[in-house]
């Protein structure tokens, strides 16, 4: 049985920060390939027009997701309370283009820094823990007064040493306790860390509002090792009928390149890259 899904690609895979000049040439590439979807990546808010990228959204008949990027001046597991308000201040900017760009969730690994991967003591861990506890309990507060829900995405053990696992990110969102918490799964990580990726996607179940995708080693989709039967099953069976969206990145931006460790090109362009991804995942999902 086909999936009723919608299909999208991250402004990542392109381009690094998004800005209000990008969206218009971007949007009319990812609309002509046929996506339904543009995953905005949202690093610097300040270079981003939210007007103008709703223009450009129903000038070329898309919809729009927000994703978010969390260094370490976004840390909600910090010791600095000033890091916190930065945070939120920059979370609160976010869902403001949400509700502009008529998005239903934020989305992205908000509990914690990207990158942030050590061994630590027990104690220490769970300090941390504990403050993306509560510090996510007030995003979920400032979702729901913008009617919103938040998607938290688990990482694998190289960029995140607290949430790496569907087991993990629904203890986080028991712990948080607010409906508005909610799950992103990124095919990329879930490779390297669920040992079973239908069971991973049947246990999150409902709570899952979005699902990104690229092969395993972060390339085209339908290119590597990828078991898609495996995601064919397990989004059938939760009758998941939100976005599949392509993430992977562009290896032209130095600083985004090294941080996701793309040493080089995934692909012979990214517009090939999009373009037959997204002819692999239709074929797929009718399958």
């Amino acid at each position: 049985m086909a999936l009723q899904v919608k299909f999208g690609v991250s402004s990542w895979l392109w381009t690094s920060p998004f800005t209000t000049a990008s969206a218009e040439p971007l949007f009319a590439k990812i609309s002509a390939m046929g996506f339904d979807v543009v995953e905005i990546a949202v690093e610097d808010p300040s270079l981003i027009d939210a007007m103008a990228v709703s223009d450009a959204l129903k000038k070329y008949n898309l919809k729009a997701l927000v994703c978010g990027a969390f260094g370490s001046t976004r840390d909600l597991t910090s010791a600095d309370p000033v890091v916190h308000e930065n945070c939120f201040k920059y979370i609160a900017t976010c869902m403001d283009f949400c509700q502009q760009w008529n998005t239903p969730f934020f989305a992205g690994p908000m509990y914690s820094a990207v990158g942030k991967a050590r061994m630590l003591s027990p104690e220490k861990r769970l300090a941390e823990w504990n403050l993306a506890v509560t510090n996510l309990r007030i995003v979920c507060t400032m979702a729901a007064e913008r009617n919103l829900l938040i998607a938290l995405e688990p990482l694998n053990r190289f960029e995140s040493d607290l949430i790496n696992t569907a087991v993990d990110v629904l203890r986080l969102i028991d712990d948080i306790n607010h409906p508005a918490a909610k799950v992103l799964l990124d095919g990329f990580h879930m490779n390297i860390e669920e040992p079973d990726i239908e069971a991973a996607l049947k246990l999150v179940g409902d709570k899952l509002i979005h699902l990104q995708v690229a092969e395993n080693y972060r390339g085209t989709p339908g290119t590597g090792q990828t078991n898609w039967a495996a995601y064919h099953r397990g989004l059938k069976a939760i009758g998941y009928n939100g976005t599949i969206s392509i993430e992977s990145f562009t290896p032209d931006n130095k600083e985004l390149s090294e941080a996701v460790c793309i040493w080089h090109p995934l692909a012979e362009s990214q517009d090939i890259f999009a373009a037959e991804g997204l002819q692999f995942l239709k074929k797929w999902a009718t399958q």
